[in-house]
């Protein structure tokens, strides 16, 4: 039983469906594991064995009567503490929300639970979700079990240093510039960014959010596997008449050629030459997997939509954030919210409507890209895994930190789906790639990942190192 929680979710699931594993065997294993490795990573900060083991048993019930629980039953995984989970204190990362309980399930969470999985815990944030950093005041600091001295990423950094580590097969994510993308990248695994209105999501503990988060962010899986991946996107895509923004979208699209362009410098960002071998290595695994790769130097911009993607998701109610950021003192989001005032400042109505109309002519221009070609292969950041808390050092590193990251600040401003995956380590450092494609064709992201995966990922799920 002590092996069940290195399982892929998939595997994990075939074996309880044909009886070779109880789900309560799996919760079992999944809690030890927990209880073995959270100490030294504070990956997941809420959870009731109790309660998981209760979820396992109904699991089994359901298969001794006769009925299907859903395509993930049985499997353990977790969910963001940023997401209402009923029951559960919805901190965001932030001592203000500790006692904001959940009366009802985010629609993620249901659509998970309608699809068999075990929630087995919440996993760590940074305050309010808004850093590449997992660390803060309710709940502390968030170890990447790869290299301590690294960060886990950010925000869904306890995520990615969960499933990393065997502690659930599969976790929830949220992406708002980049939250699943960067921390999958951190700790050698692979993140889902799907296209907004793909999974539905609402917190109904919290205000409506404003204009900006409610057409970028979205919910998606961490995974060690871009097979479990697709199994996430599945059960997490159902129906749910809460978001008004879900879009009934089929998970697979109509058969196009199987074509990549290869951009290493989006609008001459620097990059690592680690990342620049990473990235080459990733188009010739496509190459030999069947895919045309063309490398090109130029297409839509990626920095302008990165500037006013952070200007749309902080603008509005960018004074009431920080002030609440004020009142909370920590000191991560006190540095992201300040170092970002330019930005987020002195926008009024028509700068804000010429921003929404400049976002139309941005997406129709990458819209025409994915027309012509499935993927596009870009950097995830800039750079490797940042040494941890690098952002808070002084001014310089802040400003080298968000300089990095632009490729994936500008993708959700386009309202396009993302994945992350995994190819390697530098030293103990991973390093990986990021596949862009159209609206709604996760399909393809998945498609090429798999070709990119099955030339070699790092090795998990992984011990801590110390």
């Amino acid at each position: 039983m002590q092996d069940i929680w290195r399982l892929s979710a998939a595997d994990l699931a075939a074996s309880i469906r044909s009886r070779q594993l109880s789900a309560k065997q799996a919760a079992e294993a999944a809690l030890a594991r927990l209880d073995a490795v959270n100490p030294a990573l504070n990956a997941v900060v809420d959870h009731r064995p109790d309660e998981v083991l209760q979820q396992a048993d109904a699991i089994d019930a359901a298969f001794a009567a006769g009925n299907d629980p859903g395509p993930l039953a049985g499997v353990p995984i977790t969910v963001k503490v940023n997401v209402d989970q009923a029951g559960f204190a919805t901190t965001n990362g932030v001592t203000l929300q500790r006692d904001l309980i959940a009366t009802s399930n985010n629609p993620v969470v249901d659509n998970l639970r309608r699809a068999g999985a075990v929630i087995l815990g919440r996993t760590n944030t940074p305050a309010f979700s808004y850093r590449w950093f997992t660390s803060n005041l309710i709940h502390g600091a968030t170890k990447n079990p790869r290299d301590p001295g690294l960060t886990p990423g950010g925000s869904s950094g306890g995520a990615a240093s969960a499933v990393a580590a065997g502690i659930g097969h599969i976790a929830h994510g949220t992406d708002i510039a980049g939250s699943i993308r960067y921390p999958a990248y951190a700790c050698g695994v692979h993140g889902l960014r799907p296209t907004i209105g793909r999974v539905p999501a609402w917190n109904a503990s919290s205000p409506e959010r404003s204009i900006g988060p409610q057409i970028t962010a979205v919910s998606g899986p961490l995974a060690r596997s871009i097979g479990d991946l697709r199994l996430a996107l599945t059960a997490m895509a159902q129906p749910d008449p809460r978001d008004p923004w879900y879009v009934p979208a089929p998970l697979e699209g109509p058969a196009v050629e199987k074509r990549a362009l290869l951009w290493l410098r989006p609008d001459g960002l620097e990059i690592a030459p680690e990342i620049e071998a990473a990235l080459r290595d990733a188009a010739e695994r496509l190459r030999r997997a069947g895919w045309q790769v063309e490398e090109r130097d130029t297409l839509p911009p990626l920095r302008e939509a990165a500037e006013l993607q952070i200007k749309m998701w902080l603008a509005d109610g960018y004074d009431a954030m920080l002030a609440l950021a004020e009142r909370e003192g920590d000191p991560g989001a006190l540095a992201c919210l300040r170092g970002n005032r330019d930005q987020a400042q002195g926008i009024d109505l028509a700068a804000f409507s010429g921003l929404l109309t400049r976002r139309a002519t941005l997406t129709r221009q990458w819209q025409r890209v994915f027309a012509e070609t499935a993927v596009v292969l870009m950097p995830v950041s800039g750079e490797l895994p940042f040494a941890d808390q690098l952002d808070l050092r002084d001014d310089a590193s802040f400003n080298r930190v968000w300089r990095a990251q632009m490729p994936q600040i500008a993708i959700p401003f386009m309202g396009l789906p993302a994945l992350a995956v995994s190819t390697g380590l530098v030293g103990r450092c991973p390093v990986g790639v990021q596949l862009v494609a159209g609206r709604h064709r996760e399909d393809l992201l998945l498609a090429a990942g798999e070709a990119i995966e099955a030339g070699g990922v790092p090795a998990s799920p992984i011990d801590p190192v110390a």
